[in-house]
């Protein structure tokens, strides 16, 4: 990954704010249903896999990597699906899915951290969000027997903190873009 990621620095703010809604929302109404959670759960991952699903055409166009974008984008779709399908599934089996996703998300964001960490500094940013996935995952997998409203509060603190990151993450990267900008000379 490299400059494309860079340019796509609006996609992480999307995904960021995003998240910050989901968690938002998640903490000003507590008492939100189980049958809620789901749809949220499912249009948040839809989203987000979708918006991953765009940066692996748009590296692809680039003839950059594009692999662990696209196994993301693919996760975050699937899992929204399987979701959507079945939405009277048991607790467990929605707290499972999304542990899943979490852990997966989160380990391919710290294989693009480390790519990313020869191209410009801040990619620690990318690695934090994939340390929180991966720290919401354990936290699920450790009590998957917990109450939906514990699940919905570990989900919507979640969703917080990765959202924060990620716009963190694509503002450091928009402000690299234009200072890669700055040094190119203008075309005559």
């Amino acid at each position: 990954m490299n400059v494309v990621l860079a340019y796509s620095w609006w996609s992480l703010v999307i995904r960021g704010l995003l998240g910050i809604a989901v968690g938002v929302i998640t903490f000003l109404v507590p008492g939100i249903t189980f049958a809620s959670l789901v749809l949220v759960f499912a249009a948040y991952a839809l989203i987000d896999g979708i918006v991953s699903i765009v940066g692996t055409v748009r590296a692809a166009k680039a003839h950059e990597r594009w692999g662990s974008l696209l196994i993301e984008g693919i996760a975050g779709i699937t899992i929204a699906g399987i979701t959507l399908l079945w939405p009277g599934i048991t607790a467990l089996a929605l707290v499972l899915c999304a542990a899943s996703w979490a852990l997966v998300t989160g380990v391919l964001e710290i294989v693009a951290a480390v790519r990313l960490r020869k191209i410009i500094e801040g990619e620690w940013l990318l690695a934090l969000s994939g340390l929180i996935s991966i720290a919401f995952a354990i936290l699920v997998f450790a009590s998957p027997v917990a109450g939906s409203l514990a699940v919905a509060l570990w989900f919507g603190a979640y969703a917080f903190v990765f959202g924060t990151t990620l716009i963190f993450l694509g503002f450091r990267l928009r402000t690299w873009l234009r200072t890669l900008d700055s040094r190119t000379p203008l075309a005559a």
